[in-house]
């Protein structure tokens, strides 16, 4: 079973830059971040899911299109954890944050419950 945690600011301001956290506890090796794929997901309010980054056990890294200019993602295997960074913040970049693992099938088996961020004034 693999458990993920995002933590971030909750409110950040236009033209600042968004850092999230994803910690990853749990599996069955000593090397969970590097032995799995992990992705980032997010959720507009009234909107459905959209995907943002991706990176994978041997650390190679892919991004959506539309987000690919302004984004970043990252892995601390000492701290089990991986990072999103997104610059350049609108309000159209409020949302709810998922980190996700992503299984074997390239599909999103586990998640985490997801942090509220809103780009406000």
């Amino acid at each position: 079973q693999v458990q993920l945690q995002e933590s971030g600011p909750g409110l950040v301001k236009p033209s600042q830059t968004l850092s999230l956290t994803c910690i990853v506890s749990g599996g069955s090796s000593g090397s969970i971040i590097t032995d799995n794929n992990w992705s980032w997901i997010r959720q507009p309010p009234g909107k459905g899911l959209e995907w943002i980054a991706y990176i994978t056990s041997s650390g190679s890294t892919y991004y959506s299109p539309s987000l690919k200019s302004r984004t970043s993602i990252s892995r601390d295997t000492s701290k089990n954890h991986f990072t999103l960074q997104l610059t350049s913040l609108t309000p159209e970049d409020t949302a709810v944050y998922y980190c996700t693992r992503v299984g074997d099938s390239h599909d999103m088996d586990y998640w985490g419950q997801g942090t509220q961020v809103t780009v406000s004034l």
